[in-house]
C-alpha cells in the first residue's frame, strides 16, 4: 500500500503523488487504501499549510482498475463505512481531500477519468494541462459517479453541464475543462504552478486559511441564518488571536510574518 502514494513534506507543503505510473495511477484496492490513509495521516500534521496532489508518469489518474476488482483485487468493500466520516470507503479516497483542513491543489496532466476526476474535483483548486483529458466516465460501465462526485461536480459547474457530462461520459480537454468550471487554471506545467501557489498560501496565516476553507465548504449547505452565524463564529475565533495580530504587525512593519501552528 505504501508505494501507491508518496508524500514529501517541506516548509508546510505536502507534495502528494499517486504512484502507480505503469497503470496510469488507476485505482486498485491498494490505491484506495493509500489515498485514504494518506489523507488521514496529513490531518495530524499541525504544521501543514497546503497540499499539492498529482500523479507520477503519464497521467493524473485513469480511474478505476476494473480488471483488478473483477479479479478480486479489492482490499475491502468499497461501500464500507466508519464513524469518522460521512463518506464510505470508496468515496473517502476523494472526499478525504475535502475533509483536510488546509487547501488541496490538484495538478492534472494526461488523463483524469472517472474516479480519477472525482479525486481531482475534491481538491480546492485545480491546475490542468491544456492537452489533458477529463471525463465523468462512469456511464461507460453503466454506472454513476460514486466517489463524492455528486457533491463536488454539482458545486463547480451548472446543473445542465453536470448532467451532460454524466449522461455522455464525453472527454473534454484541459482548456474546455477550465471553460466549464472543472478546472481553475490552465498551465503547461500544472504541478509546478500548483507548488508555486501552495508556497504563496503557506505564507499566509494558517489559522485564517483553515477558517476560510471551512467557511466556504460549509456555506450554502445550511440556511441563511446558520451560514451567517458560522461566518461570525469563525471570525470571532480569529480576531485578536496571535496569528491575526502577527498578520497586522508584519504588514505594518513591512516584513515576512512569523506564524505559529494552529492547535
Amino acid at each position: 500500500m505504501q508505494d501507491r502514494v508518496t508524500v514529501s513534506l517541506a516548509q508546510g507543503i505536502a507534495d502528494v503523488r499517486l504512484n502507480r505510473p505503469d497503470k496510469m495511477n488507476a485505482l486498485d484496492g491498494a490505491m484506495f487504501e493509500a489515498l485514504v490513509e494518506t489523507g488521514r495521516g496529513l490531518r495530524a500534521e499541525r504544521g501543514l499549510r497546503a497540499v499539492v496532489l498529482s500523479g507520477e508518469g503519464r497521467a493524473f489518474c485513469a480511474g478505476l482498475d476494473v480488471a483488478s476488482f473483477m479479479g478480486g483485487g479489492g482490499a475491502r468493500s468499497l461501500f464500507e463505512r466508519s464513524d469518522e466520516s460521512p463518506a464510505n470507503f470508496a468515496q473517502r479516497a476523494a472526499w478525504v481531500w475535502t475533509e483536510l483542513p488546509v487547501p488541496v491543489i490538484a495538478a492534472i496532466h494526461g488523463v483524469a477519468f472517472g474516479g480519477g476526476l472525482q479525486i481531482a474535483l475534491a481538491a480546492d483548486i485545480r491546475f490542468v494541462a491544456p492537452d489533458a483529458r477529463l471525463s465523468v466516465m462512469e456511464i461507460k460501465w453503466g454506472l454513476i459517479p460514486d466517489m463524492s462526485g455528486s457533491q463536488t461536480l454539482r458545486r463547480l459547474v451548472r446543473l445542465d453541464v453536470a448532467k451532460e457530462l454524466t449522461f455522455t461520459g464525453r472527454v473534454v480537454s484541459g482548456n474546455e475543462a477550465a471553460a466549464l468550471g472543472l478546472a481553475t487554471h490552465v498551465s503547461d506545467t500544472p504541478r509546478e504552478a500548483a507548488l508555486e501557489l501552495a508556497r504563496e498560501i503557506a505564507a499566509k496565516s494558517p489559522s485564517a486559511i483553515r477558517a476560510g476553507k471551512q467557511l466556504l465548504n460549509e456555506s450554502g449547505l445550511e440556511g441563511l441564518e446558520a451560514g451567517l452565524r458560522l461566518e461570525e463564529r469563525l471570525q470571532s475565533g480569529l480576531f485578536g488571536k496571535p496569528n491575526q495580530i502577527e498578520s497586522v504587525r508584519a504588514n505594518a512593519e513591512k516584513r515576512e510574518p512569523r506564524f505559529s501552528d494552529p492547535d
